[in-house]
Order: C-alpha cells, then structure tokens, then sequence
C-alpha cells in the first residue's frame, strides 16, 4: 500500500473549507475567492494526504510531496486514477439524486509487477460525503443543503463530547448515534443500487 490517500473534492466543505478559509487554497491549490462551505468548485481537484501511523492524525500534503513519497510516475497514476473514478462515481450519484461532494481512496501495488491497483476506501460511506441533489438544490440554510449520507453524525457528536486532544479512553458512542448513521449508510446503500 502506498502512505498516501488520494482525496478528491468536487465541493467544498469539511477540512477543505477550513483549510480554504485560511489560505485561499487546498492543498496548495489556489481556488476564487468569495466561495463559501458547501459550494461546488470550478472542477473537482486532488488534494493527496500522508497517511500518518496509527493513533496519529493523517496530514494533507502537496502534490509535490507526493512525488517525493512514492516518485512521480506513482504519484501522476494515483492523481489521474482518483480523477477519472471521483469523474465516472459522481455520474452515476447525480443520475440517482445524489452529489458526490468529496471522496479519498487508497492505492496498493503488486510487488512483483508494479501495477497500481485501487485497493481500499473506495467510495464508501465513512470515505465519503454524499448530499441529496434535491436538498441541496433547494436548501435554505446549510444544514438542509448538505445533509448527507456519511459519518457526518457521528463527527458532530464527538465534537461536542470529546476533547480530541487527547487520544486515550475515547466516549463510547450512544446506541441512537449508532443506529443513526447505521440508517444514513443503509439509505445511501439503497438510493446508488436503486434499479441494479
């Protein structure tokens, strides 16, 4: 496996919106002026992370250093491969009401013949965020726009009952926090393999 997680935003939001609203950019990568939390970017950009040792957080990191991790024949392969599925991936969820609002993947190679394969994290519900197209079309505030179908739920109640400083004796989550994003994962499920 290679140390990097290939995340791809077609929206911003989440840490790409923190990060954009103290510098102007994601991961190096300059974006307009004036967008808010939530709005869809001129095109979807890559904006890889170092996958960091169990028990420590991940790290966004630069197109460039991803060259200097896995060389940059690795690191354009997994760019265009994250590009051309988030492309094909966001299709499919708008044509079942659905925004693919940002994604991150993980790649593998076969140590014999070097070939990069798509591995793990692929477009999963806790590696995800998808939105209702129609919720967000006609939302009025931005909790409506971007409901979605992730771990977003669980996210909120850690902030609000953890401090996340500090790694040892995590809460146990609360069954209802469970069962709710158990039942956003199951409606996701249903709403992108609607008619398969």
């Amino acid at each position: 496996m290679f140390p990097i997680e290939c995340v791809v935003r077609g929206y911003l939001t989440g840490s790409g919106y923190q990060e954009y609203a103290a510098t102007g950019a994601i991961g190096g990568i300059p974006l307009p002026e004036g967008l808010s939390d939530g709005d869809r970017l001129p095109e979807p950009v890559y904006t890889p992370a170092w996958k960091a040792p169990v028990g420590e957080h991940d790290e966004n990191i630069s197109y460039e250093r991803t060259v200097e991790l896995v060389g940059e024949t690795v690191a354009e392969q997994l760019r265009a491969i994250s590009l051309d599925v988030f492309a094909h991936a966001s299709q499919v969820a708008e044509e079942r009401g659905l925004i693919l609002a940002d994604t991150k993947f993980e790649f593998g190679a076969d140590r014999e013949l070097g070939i990069v394969t798509l591995a793990d994290e692929v477009l999963t519900s806790d590696s995800s965020r998808f939105w209702d197209l129609e919720a967000y079309l006609t939302g009025a505030t931005p909790e409506v726009r971007m409901a979605s179908f992730d771990k977003q739920i669980v996210r909120d109640w850690l902030a609000a009952n953890w401090d996340q400083r500090v790694l040892e004796n995590p809460p146990t989550l609360p069954s209802e926090i469970v069962e709710q994003t158990a039942e956003r994962y199951r409606a996701l499920v249903e709403r992108l393999t609607l008619g398969l």
